[in-house]
């Protein structure tokens, strides 16, 4: 399953009434459970020759803050990392001016580093999520202005 799937699937999950779904193709194994009041964190299990297994359940979805401006969201379920290693400088702070493109995060999912880029030119107000922190899909990860 590629990444457009996965993002495919887990918008039509988030639009159905279920609540859990668990699929399982090959190598390949996804467990999604909606927020249900219960505190969970998301949990990423890989073993070599084993199916990954995925928990797309989090409390961070409650925890979102509510925006009233323009923001970028993440474009995937995953780990933020503000820098490109932990004794590196982040790629943006509060008060940057980014350009369309420029690699403002990095999403960590199943074990894969995705560069996050911006998506048109902006300045940064605020960071929305801690370093480390799990994201879920459209998530906000910056609140922006807009250039």
């Amino acid at each position: 399953m590629d990444m457009k799937q996965i993002k495919s699937l887990l918008s039509d999950f988030d639009a159905s009434g279920l609540s859990k779904l668990k699929i399982t193709q090959e190598a390949f194994s996804i467990e999604l459970e909606k927020n249900t009041g219960v505190v969970m964190a998301p949990m990423v299990a890989a073993q070599v020759a084993a199916p990954v297994a995925v928990s797309a359940a989090s409390a961070v979805v409650s925890e979102a803050p509510v925006l009233t401006g323009d923001a970028i969201l993440s474009p995937m379920v995953g780990t933020f990392y503000s820098a490109p290693s932990p004794d590196s400088a982040p790629f943006v702070k509060v008060g940057d001016r980014v350009k369309k493109g420029q690699v403002i995060a990095v999403l960590e999912a199943m074990k894969i580093m995705n560069e996050l880029e911006a998506e048109f030119d902006c300045k940064i107000i605020s960071v929305l999520i801690s370093d480390g922190q799990a994201v879920e899909y459209d998530m906000p990860l910056f609140a922006v202005e807009k250039l």
